[in-house]
């Protein structure tokens, strides 16, 4: 079954708007939690439309601009690492998803839930669906929006912190940020929640008070 045809299903039964909703982000140590809803037409057509983890970089920041050209209505939401581990990150995702529903434009009948967890409180029907970015073409698009958002921000944060890499690994516990880690302690943006940062310090200054002298031409 194609993710469109998954999607077709609920329009058959007489939905009229049927949003997917999905995250990006739960397992780095660093950086926010993003997650996305799309509501696509019931006939959309994208092709190369996937989980975004089976896509190319830079075929996500293709669909990424198509998705949102096509989307009867997208919202994107993210919740920082701060948020994060103050409340836990499952509780963090169920309120970037939730947000995420709440900024869309048009109303849903329906959201499908990436996962096999609901979004308490959510103020529309919901159906969570397991592996639910490889089967719904909804779930899809905004795997791919959540995804491409995350990722853009965590190359912003790779400017500010630039000895952890982030623009190669984008917060996630490689052998690289691991090292980085070790060496230069945590940095504002890392979840300190997370056990291999708790086993840190915070002592990550050197490189962010080092100046740049530029000499003036006259």
């Amino acid at each position: 079954m194609s993710l469109f045809s998954f999607d077709k299903e609920f329009y058959d039964k007489g939905l009229v708007s049927v949003a997917g909703v999905d995250e990006a982000g739960r397992g780095p140590l660093a950086g926010p939690v993003a997650a996305a809803a799309v509501i696509l037409p019931k006939d959309a057509d994208i092709p190369h439309l996937n989980d975004s983890k089976q896509l190319t970089p830079k075929r996500r920041d293709e669909l990424f601009e198509i998705i949102k050209q096509k989307a009867l209505a997208y919202s994107i939401s993210t919740v920082d690492n701060n948020k994060i581990d103050e409340i836990n990150i499952l509780q963090a995702t169920f309120i970037a998803m939730g947000n995420s529903v709440s900024g869309l434009k048009l109303r849903p009948d329906l959201c499908l839930i990436d996962g096999n967890h609901k979004v308490p409180k959510l103020a529309f029907d919901q159906q969570a669906i397991v592996d639910g970015d490889a089967k719904s073409a909804a779930i899809a698009a905004a795997s791919i929006l959540a995804k491409v958002t995350r990722d853009r921000l965590m190359l912003e944060y790779a400017k500010q912190y630039p000895v952890y890499g982030f623009e190669k690994h984008k917060g996630y516990g490689t052998k690289m940020h691991m090292e980085a880690l070790k060496k230069y302690g945590a940095c504002p943006i890392h979840r300190r929640s997370f056990a291999p940062v708790r086993e840190v310090t915070d002592n990550y200054e050197l490189p962010l008070k080092r100046k740049i002298c530029r000499i003036q031409e006259p």
